[in-house]
């Protein structure tokens, strides 16, 4: 496509977009999908940390649906995610990163399979009030051989001990347990690093598991 150059006349006193001019193109794009019970904040998350403006499917919230959603720990919520959240992150000249965040109604758990394929790895954002809705993602996760860290996401609940949280959704010593404010850009962050480094270790270790199998079994 052409470019188009502007009268800077027009560009007067107009104001500055302080983002860099994203690159047309990216050699490596690494997919991260955001899950976890209705309400945790994936949405948020996603908003706070892309450096476009994140694609989402929010529709409004209505009273038909309180009959098909449990909203009893949400009532300030008025809005929810029915399809997904998309964002983005660049990390250099040539890799992408690619934020998914899925729908946490239990009628849209069925997409959940269709995001985690081909995904670097997830990040399971639990409320401390309600620990229970991070069962089945850790489950599907779990099951996908998925990577993936736990995020506490701070909406003033109970401060549970991180052994306790552990404790109670079973997680496995290896998988990373941190402390978020979906709101806040520097914490969301730190979240995505958290799994990219246990990612990394993880895809590591498998790769070294292999090689002295794979040279084993080679031909003399």
């Amino acid at each position: 496509m052409d470019s188009v150059t502007s009268d800077p006349a027009e560009s007067v006193g107009a104001e500055a977009d302080p983002r860099p001019p994203l690159r047309a193109s990216a050699d490596n794009g690494l997919k991260i999908v955001v899950v976890g019970g209705f309400g945790a904040g994936k949405t948020t998350l996603v908003r706070s940390v892309s450096e476009i403006r994140p694609l989402s499917t929010e529709e409004t919230m209505t009273r038909a649906g309180e009959a098909v959603d449990d909203v009893s720990a949400v009532r300030d919520k008025n809005a929810t995610t029915v399809a997904f959240d998309f964002g983005r992150i660049t990390l250099d000249a040539r890799n992408v990163l690619y934020l998914f965040g899925a729908p946490g109604q239990e009628r849209f758990w069925f997409l959940w399979d269709r995001l985690f394929t081909g995904a670097l790895g997830a990040v399971v954002l639990v409320d401390t009030r309600r620990l229970d809705d991070s069962w089945y993602a850790i489950d599907r996760l779990e099951r996908h051989g998925t990577p993936f860290v736990v995020a506490r996401n701070d909406f003033g609940g109970p401060d549970f001990a991180p052994q306790a949280i552990r404790d109670a959704l079973d997680l496995d010593p290896d998988v990373p347990l941190v402390h978020c404010d979906a709101r806040a850009r520097n914490s969301s962050k730190r979240v995505l690093i958290a799994l990219v480094e246990h990612a990394k270790h993880r895809y590591r270790r498998s790769y070294d598991a292999q090689v002295p199998a794979l040279t084993e079994e080679s031909p003399r």
